[in-house]
């Protein structure tokens, strides 16, 4: 690729490569389509980028995205503050509020603990979440990480954890193959996941 493109060409096609699921071959169209933008495009596009990652972190309670000092859903006084559902990224978030079907809080771990890849419950937060679950006051604890093997352990860590307290622990009862991903899952099977979910 050195010798086809321009310098500052193959810095861009490299640069758009970096993206989750973006090979070179789409880097390239990628590439080409920004040089094919106007001037005031190209602005906007990159004012967005700039101001998504200047304005948008962590909610400090829960770690939901959010713009503000605390996330919307913390702050709405209409959900049910007893459920909290664990789920280990910002982007399981979108499905389940798609499907209406949880109407509780929720917290973010980061990611999931695989000793393949040297992140174990420190790494991912689990500490936070249990400082948490001390200092709320929760009902029922529902355990969303992925159906994988990782997420899995995940699970079975926090149950771990929590054996001795009178909180009541549940999984979601995945109507889907081992290995899927929440964030592509179809509303409808995750309504009928909420609803089958299952005690731990």
């Amino acid at each position: 690729m050195k010798n086809e493109y321009l310098p500052t060409l193959e810095s861009l096609v490299s640069a758009l490569s970096k993206l989750p699921g973006v090979g070179t071959k789409t880097a390239e169209r990628y590439a080409f389509s920004i040089l094919d933008m106007d001037a005031k495009e190209i602005e906007e596009l990159a004012s967005s980028i700039q101001k998504a990652k200047s304005n948008i972190h962590p909610c400090p309670n829960c770690g939901l995205l959010t713009e503000d000092d605390e996330c919307s859903i913390c702050k709405d006084e209409n959900r049910d503050h007893s459920l909290l559902c664990v789920i280990t990224s910002p982007k399981d978030f979108f499905p389940i509020e798609k499907s209406r079907s949880f109407h509780g809080v929720y917290h973010v771990l980061k990611g999931t603990i695989a000793i393949s890849k040297g992140m174990d419950a420190e790494d991912i937060g689990i500490n936070q979440l249990l400082k948490r679950i001390e200092e709320e006051k929760f009902k029922e604890i529902i355990l969303a990480t992925e159906p994988t093997l990782d997420g899995e352990t995940t699970a079975l860590y926090i149950a771990n954890c929590l054996k001795n307290t009178p909180i009541q622990l549940s999984r979601l009862a995945y109507g889907l193959s081992l290995g899927s991903r929440l964030e592509y899952v179809d509303t409808l099977t995750m309504e009928r996941a909420f609803e089958g979910r299952r005690k731990l």
